[in-house]
């Protein structure tokens, strides 16, 4: 049986499974792994592999990690002697140029963590929690120059639930996007998988996060605020701060009631109530700084919480 000839250029733990089902699927070669540079990591510093890096490694497929791609001619040539049936793109992190996209003898193909056109860009998993969602998905595409706009070859749903986060989402997705690819890359090679253009006219547009983005304003709505703890665990995490020092909350629910925004106004053996724009967020699950993640039931009795106490920056 012939294998299709596949370069794979990805980088973050997401494109990890992607990579894995075409090593294990027999109808696919994986002739070179194209991935970011080794990163400085922790307190040490130290410079630490992608994980898509240490996958490639572990089968014995060749790795190159440019530092960039615009323009870099002796990669294009290495690709060009390589000649891929796909380039398959999971998470790799740059724009990739013309030059390169027309290298693969079937098509350049990127996995996409939504359901486009909507939330192109850097953020689809948090945004989809952000915005109070409540369904995602996969999508197979075809590449071009101009951000997560190509032609799609299939897609796949997936529901939100209230427990989930951006850290489970992102594992499901991941997953669902590995086997949609295998599923997909030998059906647009036969051609039973006819590209469809998107709707510009329906897409929105997703930017990448950034840490302050978590800080909790709690003038928001307490529905706001729990779909930001969503988004934000575990990365970056949403804040405030209560005693002066950071407290990060891992998990909480939109309740019904009010109190001043950022005032303590209840306490039960789950956890605390506080005061919002719109209605109470209940806190069920904190990180104190330089602690453990705890549930707010030990936070009130270890860090003597009580009802009238402001969360926020100091006054």
């Amino acid at each position: 049986m012939e294998k299709f000839n596949v370069v794979f250029m990805g980088t973050p733990d997401f494109a990890v499974p992607s990579l894995e089902k075409l090593i294990e699927n027999d109808a696919f070669d994986v002739s070179l792994v194209v991935t970011q540079p080794d990163k400085p990591a922790g307190r040490g510093r130290k410079l630490k592999p992608p994980p898509v890096k240490l996958v490639a490694e572990k089968y014995g497929i060749p790795v190159v990690q440019p530092e960039k791609v615009k323009g870099n001619e002796k990669l294009f040539e290495k690709l060009r002697n390589i000649a891929p049936d796909f380039i398959v793109v999971a998470a790799y992190g740059k724009i990739l140029p013309k030059e390169l996209l027309e290298i693969p003898k079937i098509a350049p193909v990127n996995v996409h963590a939504s359901l486009l056109p909507k939330y192109r860009g850097a953020s689809p998993i948090q945004s989809v929690l952000l915005n109070g969602e409540e369904k995602t998905g996969v999508t197979i595409m075809r590449i071009t120059e101009k951000l997560d706009s190509g032609d799609i070859y299939i897609q796949e749903e997936t529901p939100i639930s209230v427990d989930d986060t951006a850290q489970t989402l992102h594992d499901r997705l991941a997953v669902m996007g590995g086997d949609l690819l295998v599923k997909a890359l030998p059906l647009i090679a036969s051609g039973k998988l006819k590209p469809v253009p998107q709707s510009d006219s329906e897409a929105t547009y997703c930017a990448q996060i950034k840490k302050e983005d978590g800080k909790i304003d709690w003038r928001d709505t307490a529905e706001n605020i729990f779909n930001k703890v969503r988004a934000f665990t575990p990365w970056p995490s949403a804040f405030t701060h209560f005693n002066g020092k950071l407290l990060k909350i891992t998990k909480a629910l939109p309740v019904e009631g009010q109190g001043k925004p950022g005032v303590v106004v209840d306490i039960d053996r789950e956890g605390f109530y506080v005061g919002t724009g719109e209605g109470l967020l209940k806190v069920l699950r904190v990180k104190p700084e330089g602690k453990k993640e705890m549930s707010a039931g030990d936070f009130v009795r270890g860090y003597r919480l009580k009802t009238g106490d402001n969360l926020g920056e100091e006054r």
